[in-house]
């Protein structure tokens, strides 16, 4: 049996312990079995590539070179990726995983250019043709990747500020960039030779606008739509991973790269649908775009209560509902709050989750928060299940949320949210909200909730007035 055959076999295994990942992935029982088997499978991967370049290298001049140059980058990105992983924090999460983004697209627009270069050894003319058009999409489709990826990073770690970007005619400049790409393609995959400066040109002038286009797709996307963001990016690198498969006649990148683009495409879908959002819209520009006319509105004062209360009054509840954001990822309130819920369950309080599908910055981000404190999976629940059930409870402990428990999305048909569906916690008998101060929410967009009758502020770090709640309720 030769090397290729072992590959081709490897690479099968590969791409069915990915689709186990996925499959594990997708409940949070099942989540450390799945993250093993995409481990595992990455694994074998690797060596089945690592094998293959060192049985083919004996046909290369400065074989000892290639293999040294193969292995120092396998080893500087082992050891890159180990020490992000060990300092990162789930905060930086969602910048992480755009930055990461952008890295597949870089590597899909160097594998285009490469085949660009080294030019088809199809005799066919129509099949060089497909390899040229493989060449182009693959380069468009790394090049927003990386540029669209990088801003992404930006905005979420605040280097760059969140408000879209508005430029005069946004979705002409899309769109039109999109019909320049279909031509410039048209015209490369039309020229005779590619062993000159045309091609060159071409595809340089192509690169250029898929970057231009990718940094102006999510510059001008506002911060309330940045966990639809990394998903779509997620997508996007998913399809520049399967190009780069077609041009290298890869067929474990074809069918991880076909993985990664459809599950990002249907997260995204099912993300936009929460927040009654159209893809299209998203592309389009985000939340934010400009202050809204309702935030002149006067809504009154807002009541504060300080811990002893809040003890007090949770102490004396029958039913609890606890609904996180991104501000209890900030305070890494996750641990006192898994105290604070023990503590009440231990009186007989009956204590719920209820979770927003784009609650923090990321897909998924408060789950894997509570589950790291070791919160029992079965009162955890999504904002679907739990949503009917605020009018039967006693307090509702809004931590760190805001955009997500506005009321403003379905009463205010002028908000920039309206119409998203949100976790409607003002029909719980108290509310209290966990604050650092009476700023809007990362939307940009104000809360009316914090005025209600029936809601009480409680300003401070979230991770230090949940364990002075816990204090007081152990006195």
């Amino acid at each position: 049996m030769d090397i290729f055959s072992i590959t081709g076999a490897a690479y099968l295994v590969a791409a069915l312990l990915f689709i186990l990942s996925l499959a594990g992935l997708s409940r949070h029982e099942s989540a450390k079995s799945g993250l093993t088997y995409g481990m595992v499978g990455m694994a074998v991967a690797l060596v089945a590539t690592i094998a293959t370049v060192i049985d083919v290298s004996e046909y290369v001049d400065d074989r000892g070179l290639v293999i040294a140059l193969m292995l120092a980058a396998v080893a500087i990105g082992a050891v890159i990726g180990l020490w992000r992983a060990r300092i990162v924090e789930m905060t930086g999460m969602p910048e992480l995983i755009a930055l990461l983004h952008s890295f597949v697209g870089l590597a899909a627009v160097a594998i285009g250019w490469n085949g660009h270069i080294l030019g088809s050894h199809e005799g066919m003319p129509s099949l060089v043709n497909i390899h040229e058009a493989e060449v182009a999409i693959g380069i468009f489709i790394g090049a927003v990747t990386f540029t669209g990826s990088i801003v992404a990073n930006l905005k979420l770690s605040a280097k760059m500020k969140s408000a879209p970007l508005m430029l005069p005619g946004k979705n002409l400049i899309n769109i039109g960039s999109l019909v320049l790409f279909a031509v410039l393609t048209a015209v490369y995959v039309s020229l005779d030779t590619h062993d000159n400066a045309t091609a060159d040109v071409l595809l340089g002038v192509l690169t250029l606008l898929a970057l231009a286009l990718g940094w102006h797709l999510v510059a001008s996307i506002g911060g309330g739509d940045m966990p639809v963001v990394v998903s779509m990016l997620n997508s996007y690198s998913g399809w520049a991973a399967a190009a780069s498969g077609f041009l290298l006649g890869n067929d474990l990148l074809i069918v991880t790269g076909a993985l990664v683009g459809s599950s990002g495409a249907y997260l995204s879908y099912i993300m936009c649908k929460a927040m009654n959002r159209s893809f299209i819209s998203v592309i389009a520009g985000g939340f934010g775009i400009e202050a809204p006319s309702g935030d002149d509105k006067d809504y009154g004062e807002h009541r504060e209560i300080q811990a002893d209360a809040a003890a007090e009054l949770l102490a004396g509840a029958k039913s609890v509902v606890i609904t996180p954001g991104y501000g209890m990822a900030v305070a890494q309130a996750q641990y006192p709050v898994a105290d604070l819920t023990a503590k009440l369950r231990a009186r007989g309080v009956e204590v719920r989750f209820g979770i927003h599908p784009v609650a923090g910055r990321l897909p998924g981000h408060m789950n894997v928060l509570l589950a790291e404190a070791k919160l029992p999976y079965d009162i955890v629940l999504e904002m679907d299940e739990i949503n009917d059930d605020f009018p039967e409870t006693d307090v509702v402990l809004v931590i760190g949320a805001n955009d997500t428990v506005n009321p403003a999305a379905s009463e205010d048909p002028s908000s920039p949210i309206a119409g998203m569906p949100v976790l409607e916690v003002w029909n719980a008998r108290d509310v209290i909200v966990f604050k650092r101060s009476m700023a809007a929410g990362y939307a940009g967009v104000q809360n009316p909730l914090f005025f209600r009758e029936n809601t009480q502020m409680l300003f401070g770090d979230a991770k230090d007035k949940v364990e002075e709640i816990v204090r007081h309720l152990d006195d």
